[in-house]
């Protein structure tokens, strides 16, 4: 099978308009080619990669030839298609992804703030974390630093309360205030 291509020249004018752009190209750009001294205009490759670039391992039976630059590169993946909107938005809209409802909210019994079941009340707990930095603070006082502390167990007093018996060679510490509702006594 044999095909027919008929070239017709371009029109004078733009003929003339090519033939005078490749002389002037000839002659200022392209004179390294000629012997001039200008540096050869042409494509240039730039690769980012890490300054020593590892060397691939030759086994006995390959050939003696220098490994290529395209031996060295690190290859990533890349997607093939782009995502549509939709997808990603199905993707992260995804009911599992979503905040779920919470059904089991409960009032603390204590100071009637809301809080999920079987989990401890935030607002009961800061109180707490709040008088064991006071207590804390009276221990410091009294031992005069963590160092000092004395291995053995801390009993706590509120107003009007005494030591037992079994608080005896125990670390008592004496706090100038009513006992809150929340703090069970040992």
């Amino acid at each position: 099978m044999a095909a027919l291509v008929l070239v017709f020249p371009p029109l004078p004018r733009l003929r003339a308009l090519l033939q005078r752009c490749w002389r002037r190209l000839d002659r200022g750009l392209l004179p390294g080619f000629s012997g001039g001294h200008s540096p050869p205009w042409g494509p240039a490759l730039a690769v980012q990669a890490p300054a020593s670039l590892p060397q691939p391992v030759h086994g006995t039976n390959e050939s003696d030839e220098a490994p290529s630059l395209w031996d060295s590169i690190l290859w990533m993946a890349a997607p093939k298609k782009r995502r549509t909107i939709e997808v990603n938005r199905c993707r992260r809209r995804n009911p599992n992804k979503l905040i779920k409802v919470k059904t089991n909210i409960d009032v603390c019994p204590e100071c009637g703030n809301l809080k999920q079941k079987h989990i401890l009340c935030g607002y009961c707990y800061a109180k707490v974390k709040a008088e064991t930095r006071l207590i804390r603070k009276e221990i410091q006082k009294q031992e005069g630093g963590p160092f000092n502390a004395p291995t053995v167990e801390t009993v706590v007093l509120y107003d009007g309360e005494k030591p037992t018996e079994k608080d005896a060679g125990k670390r008592i510490i004496e706090r100038a205030r009513k006992r809150p509702s929340w703090f069970a006594q040992n």
